[in-house]
C-alpha cells in the first residue's frame, strides 16, 4: 500500500495526515484513487472533509499563512486572477476577506498533496 511520506512544513505534515486518514476512511487504503479524484475535481468539491465550510478553511488559512506565502512563492503564483480565473475577489488582493483565504487554503490542500506525491514517487 502506497503512502505520502517526506512531510517536512506544519502544512505538509498536516495534508499528509488527512490525507492517510481519509484514504483509509473512504477509499479502502487506495491513495491513487483518492488523489486523482482530488486532483480532478479539487477541494471544492467537498471531499476533503475538514475544508468544506468557510470557518474551516479561514482556519485552515490563519494556521498555514506562512506555508500558504512561501507556497505561493514556489509557484512562482504572481497573477492570482491568472491560477484563480473568476473565483478571485480582485478588490481583496491582500486576501482580508473570507473568499480569497477559503481559495488558498484549497489551493494549499492540493498544491500539498500534489507536492507530497511527487515526493513519494506517486503519479496521478
Amino acid at each position: 500500500m502506497k503512502k505520502l511520506k517526506g512531510a517536512k512544513t506544519p502544512l505538509e505534515k498536516k495534508v499528509q495526515s488527512i490525507v492517510s486518514q481519509e484514504t483509509k476512511d473512504s477509499y479502502s487504503g487506495d491513495i491513487e484513487a483518492y488523489l486523482g479524484d482530488l486532483f480532478r475535481n479539487g477541494c471544492i468539491s467537498g471531499m476533503v472533509n475538514c475544508l468544506i465550510y468557510y470557518a474551516d478553511t479561514l482556519k485552515w488559512y490563519k494556521t498555514y499563512i506562512e506555508d500558504i506565502n512561501q507556497l505561493l512563492v514556489d509557484t512562482g503564483a504572481s497573477n492570482m486572477s491568472s491560477i484563480f480565473g473568476k473565483g478571485w475577489d480582485k478588490e481583496d488582493p491582500l486576501c482580508l476577506d473570507t473568499q480569497n483565504q477559503n481559495l488558498l487554503a484549497w489551493f494549499s490542500f492540493e498544491e500539498t498533496a500534489r507536492t507530497l506525491a511527487e515526493r513519494s514517487g506517486i503519479e496521478i
